[in-house]
Formats: C-alpha cells, sequence, structure tokens
C-alpha cells in the first residue's frame, strides 16, 4: 500500500504521535495530526534513549539532526544510598551495533520530529466521536466538523481518548509509584547516568549536555504531594553522591505518578493505538520514548508491505506485542529490585548487578 492514497489520521502529536507522522511520510502517505491542545512550551524535563531508540531514530532519518543534541552516555553507575558503587553497565558494549545512548532535553526530541513530520499539526482539534465503518472510520471533531478517514492512529497518550472512544479498554491504572523530574542547571559535575538506590526510594542524576542535569526521582506512593521540592529534600536528605548538591539547585521540579496500560487488542475496526496509549509502562527502564519511535517505524513497515488495512494491523500488532510485553515484565522485575531492603538486595548487586540489569535489555538488543 505504499504510496496509496490512503486518508490516515495521527492524534496527538507527542513522541508517538510525530514519529509515526514522520514514518508515514517516508514510506510515501501524507498523514493528518491533531492534537487536543495549543501549541505551547514542553516541560523543562530531560530525556534518556537506550540504544535502540538511536537505531530507530536511524530508521526514521533523524539521527543527524538529534546528533548534535544532548550529551552520549556511555556507562550507568548503580550506588547505595550513601554513594557507595553497587555496580555498573558498559553501555558501549551493551548496545554494540544497536545504537550509542543520548540524554537530552525533551523539547529537543520533540522539535525534531516536529520538524520530520512535516510541521503541520492541527491544534485544539479534539476528536468527540468515532464511527468505525466498513471500511474507514468517521471522525467528528469537537467543534462539529467530520471527517471520514481509511485509518484513525489514537497517539494521545495513556489517558488516551481514541482508547475509549474505540472501546478498546478501560482507563490507565497506578503502577504504586509517584515520581519526580526536574533539570537542574549549575549543579554538580556528573560525567555519566548515576543512580543511587535507597529504601523503596531512589534518586537519578544524568547529564544532558550544557552543564545540565536531567534529575529523576521515585518512591513507592500513590499520590504527589502539594510541595513536591520539600518533599525531595525530605525524602532524599541522607543520600549521598551528587544528591545534596543537586537538592541545593533544584528550583522547579515536575510530579506526577507512573501508570501502566495493558490491553487485549490494539486496534478495533480501523482504528489503531501506539505508544503509551496501548502499552503504557513505568519509566524504570526509560523505553518509552524508545517503544513509540519503534512502534512507528513497524507501524509503516506494515502498512507499506501488506495487502490491507486489516493485514497490516494485524502484522503491526503480532511484531510489537512481544517487545512491548517483554519491557512490561521487565519493568515490573526492575521495581521489584528497587523495593527488596537494601540490606538483601545489596550485596546481591555487588556481586552480579551489572548482569542483571544489562539482562533487562536482552531481548530489545535484536531487530525490530
Amino acid at each position: 500500500m505504499g504510496g496509496s492514497p490512503l486518508r490516515i489520521l495521527v492524534v496527538g502529536a507527542g513522541i508517538a504521535g510525530l514519529a509515526v507522522a514522520r514514518a508515514l511520510r517516508m514510506a510515501g502517505f501524507r498523514p493528518d495530526v491533531t492534537e487536543k491542545l495549543p501549541p505551547g512550551e514542553l516541560p523543562d524535563n530531560g530525556l534518556y534513549l537506550p540504544g535502540n531508540a538511536a537505531r530507530a531514530l536511524r530508521q526514521l532519518d533523524l539521527d543527524g539532526p538529534v546528533r548534535p543534541l544532548g550529551q552520549v552516555v556511555h556507562r550507568q553507575y548503580f550506588l547505595d544510598a550513601t554513594g557507595a558503587p553497587l555496580c555498573e553497565v558498559d553501555l558501549d558494549v551493551l548496545w554494540a551495533g544497536v545504537g550509542e545512548c543520548r540524554a537530552l532535553l525533551r523539547a529537543e526530541l520533540h522539535r525534531v520530529l516536529l520538524t520530520g513530520a512535516g510541521g503541520a499539526v492541527r491544534h485544539g482539534a479534539e476528536v468527540r466521536a468515532i464511527d468505525l465503518l466498513p471500511q474507514g472510520v468517521g471522525v467528528t471533531f469537537v467543534d462539529g466538523s467530520a471527517t471520514e478517514y481509511d485509518l484513525v492512529i489514537g497517539a494521545d497518550g495513556p489517558h488516551s481518548s481514541i482508547r475509549t472512544l474505540a472501546a478498546l479498554g478501560g482507563s490507565s491504572h497506578p503502577t504504586g509509584q509517584v515520581v519526580y523530574r526536574a533539570v537542574v542547571r549549575e549543579g554538580p559535575p556528573v560525567a555519566e547516568w548515576t543512580a543511587l538506590l535507597g529504601q523503596r526510594a531512589g534518586f537519578l542524576v544524568v547529564p544532558i549536555g550544557a552543564g545540565r542535569l536531567h534529575c529523576y526521582a521515585d518512591e513507592t506512593g500513590t499520590t504527589p504531594p502539594a510541595d513536591p521540592v520539600a518533599r525531595l529534600r525530605e525524602l532524599f536528605t541522607d543520600y549521598g553522591g551528587p544528591v545534596p548538591e543537586v537538592l541545593e539547585c533544584l528550583d522547579r521540579v515536575h510530579v506526577g505518578v507512573t501508570e501502566e496500560v495493558e490491553l487485549g487488542r490494539w486496534y478495533r475496526g480501523r482504528v489503531l493505538l501506539v505508544g503509551d496509549a496501548a502499552h503504557a509502562t513505568a519509566p524504570t527502564l526509560s523505553q518509552g520514548a524508545a517503544m513509540a519511535l519503534e512502534d512507528a517505524v513497524v507501524l509503516a513497515e506494515s502498512l507499506t508491505t501488506a495487502g490491507s488495512v486489516e493485514a497490516a494491523l494485524t502484522a503491526y500488532e503480532s511484531r510489537r506485542r512481544p517487545r512491548t510485553r517483554w519491557v512490561r515484565d521487565r519493568t515490573r522485575d526492575r521495581n521489584r529490585t528497587r523495593d527488596v531492603p537494601p540490606a538483601l538486595r545489596d550485596p546481591v548487586l555487588r556481586g552480579r548487578g551489572g548482569r542483571i540489569f544489562g539482562a533487562h535489555y536482552r531481548l530489545l538488543l535484536g531487530p525490530l
């Protein structure tokens, strides 16, 4: 179906939606992209992209624009709460032949994807209703306008309205973590990905270039605090390593809860879900953006090689489910490791933590 005049709507202009739009344009399609939110600045958050994300960007022909951004990360260091070493992972060895690992601002990646997708996003266009037709989808927007498409792709995140409208599953569910994100400028010198593991809580610092640090912390819980900066300083006051200096530099912190989406199927009729709308997990393995980028590559390939839209959607889901299921299961494994008391966990990590953590990505080293 490559280059055919399929009318395709992509709902959502985040990483997943823009990556899909880019992949479809490369395959000869010209999708419409809508976003219910008005255009605006993205939160000042960092993003860590493992090697499989770099491979997907290369397949989207966007590795060149991304290369000058952020900072390449070569090693992961795991420390205990005092800052003493536990284990490390050589990322260059782990991801050899796949791609380099990079940390950058989320807004920087978003701008690259927006340009790659053609830059045309219809903002403020929220979908009010969809009608599954024999050979297409009727779409009604909140402003009353209506259009028919051959395929609708829901890339609108874990709280996907398209998922609800297409009756593909219920709401996302919390995983029991409260997460904190911030970007620190003029903080302590940190050369590599560095995580401190404590009692049911952890603190991660990653350099993202230009002297900036991406900071990510989590704790077991379900309710975000009213004052996230104060909570971080309370929770991690006794941590060592770079944490004390980072806490002194914090001024604005984004807080939320992690959620999972687990569905029996990802499409109904000619409505398909991608990215977090279909398979969101906690961000423990930093695979959210990577899975969305891989989704885009595989979907475009499926649409260009299959004989019909229905066959393409079946092929897409059958290829993507094993990898996203692996990510979900390994994410749960690592989260359970975090919740083991340090007195039991830390001796194990000092002995073989590098092998344990590296093995969490084993399936993702292979082809899509």
